[in-house]
């Protein structure tokens, strides 16, 4: 039996697999504690602490770029689209996406997956001069190596993003989910982000990657079974799940043929806008082991 120190986050297409009501007759997890599994991506890319991490795309190519020794599994584990995540507060008026150039946006991070995402919507949708914005950050990279363009600087310490939205401080942000009073005032600036993510996806035929897989480039290479029989697992527990569910788009795809649309596209993005240090190709991302692995 090989056990595998994992970093997994809680999701329906990762319940069953976790629960232990999908099991393994050669691999056992030990999975880290980690309530906000985005907390250990720095552990992930920085010390190559776990034998199976789940790490966000964004992060998995600067890391890749920087010769990190990460091989990916062709399995998405978090994947949904990005038109609704960015807000203003109608209090301080309308805006919209061609109006950015020169107002301040809030940002978890520079190099944080979702503002990959909205940055290369609203490049590539939208004409806007992602050059033009203020960008405000809350958080380094997790992979040490990069740094910020001269448009990102970082919020005064103790600052939350919400927070500075509410009050002026912050012209737009990115924004997880979250229902309280102020919500009647926050608006999306992309107009009916659902029909925007509909119409987008059927242009590209893509749903955007957050968080995928990837193992130790030593596990890989000693022992290709294990990394095969972890690949699956995480199918195994997808499929449990019922996803994707009937005549929605698959935000969790498996194989490197049905990822290859999405990773293209970020890597697409990420050289736009400076997050790489040299282009990457979507098959330098797999290995030997990780490239042959296919829909269950």
């Amino acid at each position: 039996m090989t056990r595998l120190k994992t970093l997994l986050g809680d999701y329906p297409n990762t319940r069953a697999l976790k629960s232990g009501e999908i099991r393994s007759d050669g691999v056992e997890f030990d999975f880290e504690d980690e309530k906000t599994v985005n907390k250990a991506f720095k552990r992930v890319v920085r010390q190559v602490e776990f034998d199976v991490g789940e790490l966000a795309i964004a992060t998995f190519l600067q890391a890749k770029a920087y010769g990190k020794p990460l091989v990916l599994l062709p399995a998405v584990v978090r994947g949904k689209f990005a038109h609704s995540t960015l807000k203003y507060d109608s209090g301080h008026g309308t805006i919209g996406p061609r109006d950015l150039p020169g107002r301040r946006v809030g940002i978890r991070a520079y190099a944080q997956t979702t503002p990959l995402w909205v940055r290369g919507i609203l490049q590539n949708e939208y004409g806007v001069d992602l050059d033009k914005i203020k960008w405000t950050t809350f958080e380094e990279p997790h992979v040490a190596e990069y740094r910020e363009p001269p448009t990102a600087q970082r919020a005064p310490a103790g600052k939350k993003t919400r927070d500075m939205l509410l009050e002026g401080e912050l012209d737009a942000a990115i924004l997880s989910e979250q229902r309280d009073a102020a919500e009647e005032r926050l608006k999306t600036l992309i107009p009916d982000p659902k029909h925007a993510a509909l119409e987008w996806h059927r242009k590209h035929g893509v749903v955007p990657i957050n968080h995928m897989i990837v193992v130790k480039q030593s596990l890989s290479k000693s022992q290709p079974d294990v990394v095969k029989e972890v690949f699956r697992l995480l199918a195994e527990s997808k499929k449990a799940a019922g996803l994707p569910k009937a005549g929605e788009p698959d935000g969790f795809t498996f194989g490197v043929d049905a990822c290859r649309p999405a990773l293209e596209m970020a890597i697409k993005f990420s050289m736009q806008q400076g997050l790489l240090p040299r282009s990457l190709t979507v098959d330098e991302l797999f290995d030997d082991t990780t490239r042959k692995l296919g829909p269950q």
